[in-house]
């Protein structure tokens, strides 16, 4: 079957994936494999483009840093956050303070109830700061990042905040048993990610080739890619049905670990991020905190990518892509910054 007959037949009934593994490997990688190679390893600034150590990363991280609505519970209270209003409750008590309100106010709501860690006071006066761009972002190598969280004032609720709920249905024992660490470190736990994906699943490199012919070569006229979609959540995975990962699987799943327990109760509060490099049709992870340095609010932040260190693993790329996960380096680059999906 040539390209052709394939994209004829795609208009008339469904392709197996035996017909479309089998064109591509008769030549339909090769007719792609020009763009694809140009969209994998050009434009990180040798010659052309820019790279993470290069661009403006804190015009990018603000435009869509903000917080959204979140529940969680501290000393038996739940605090929530919606409506701009910060609401505590326990039991009959309740008590709800304006997020304009003063912190002198917010933190008389936080000894009322005798909350710990002073939550309310927190997100009042961190939020407010937020909202008037009194913080700035710090970019970093994986290491200094988890050393800065660790000696810095950790400020979780905030990092609650930032984060929303979309990420947090994830039961904290699938991710513990995936990665082999407890979930309240979260360190370990990015570290743990990348001999589970290792192990349970793998790049699906037939569908990155179907997809650059899909897109290079067929001009998506025909959707190749689907017939090598199967499910990539954490129970998929865990039982095999899963037949290989993207670069945006492997963030969600990543993201999905690092937001399965409260902020409050990880040994260094973070939060996960989506980033989009537009040039070279790839997605990897953010991972940022938030603490006061100073009196100053900072938000650190590093970068890690689970397509890069499972591919190591399964074509041994390191000349391309390095060893490991770190990816605040001179491969990457970032077009957008997600914060929430």
């Amino acid at each position: 079957m040539d390209w052709a007959s394939l994209l004829s037949s795609a208009t008339e009934t469904d392709l197996t994936r035996r017909q479309v593994l089998s064109v591509l490997g008769g030549g339909g990688v090769a007719l792609g494999g020009g763009k694809a190679a140009d969209n994998v390893l050009i434009g990180y600034g040798v010659l052309v483009g820019t790279n993470l150590h290069d661009q403006d990363l804190g015009t990018l991280a603000r435009a869509r840093f903000g917080p959204t609505p979140f529940e969680t519970t501290v000393s038996n209270t739940r605090i929530r956050l919606g409506g701009g209003r910060i609401e505590a409750r326990r039991g009959d008590e309740r008590r709800s303070v304006s997020r304009s309100a003063s912190s002198a106010t917010a933190a008389t709501v936080d000894d009322e109830l005798g909350l710990e860690n002073r939550p309310v006071e927190q997100l009042v006066t961190d939020l407010a700061a937020i909202e008037r761009g009194e913080f700035r972002f710090e970019f970093m190598d994986y290491e200094p990042f988890f050393d800065l969280v660790r000696a810095a004032e950790r400020r979780p609720f905030t990092v609650e905040a930032l984060r929303g709920n979309r990420f947090q249905h994830v039961d904290p024992a699938t991710i513990a048993s995936f990665s082999g660490a407890d979930p309240d470190h979260p360190k370990a736990v990015l570290e743990g990610l990348v001999s589970g994906f290792r192990d349970k699943t793998y790049y699906d490199v037939p569908r990155y080739a179907a997809g650059s012919v899909e897109d290079n070569v067929l001009f998506g006229a025909a959707d190749l890619r689907q017939y090598f979609e199967t499910p990539t959540e954490y129970e998929a995975i865990e039982s095999g049905v899963t037949a290989g990962m993207f670069c945006y699987e492997f963030t969600w799943r990543s993201i999905e670990a690092l937001h399965s327990v409260p902020a409050h109760r990880q040994r260094m509060p973070v939060l996960g991020a989506m980033i989009h490099d537009a040039r070279h049709k790839h997605m990897y992870t953010g991972v940022a905190s938030i603490v006061r340095r100073d009196g100053e609010l900072v938000v650190p932040m590093t970068f890690v990518d689970y397509t890069h260190s499972t591919l190591y693993e399964d074509l041994h790329l390191r000349w391309v892509l390095g060893e490991g996960l770190e990816a605040y380096d001179e491969r990457h680059r970032a077009t957008e910054i997600y914060w929430q999906p």
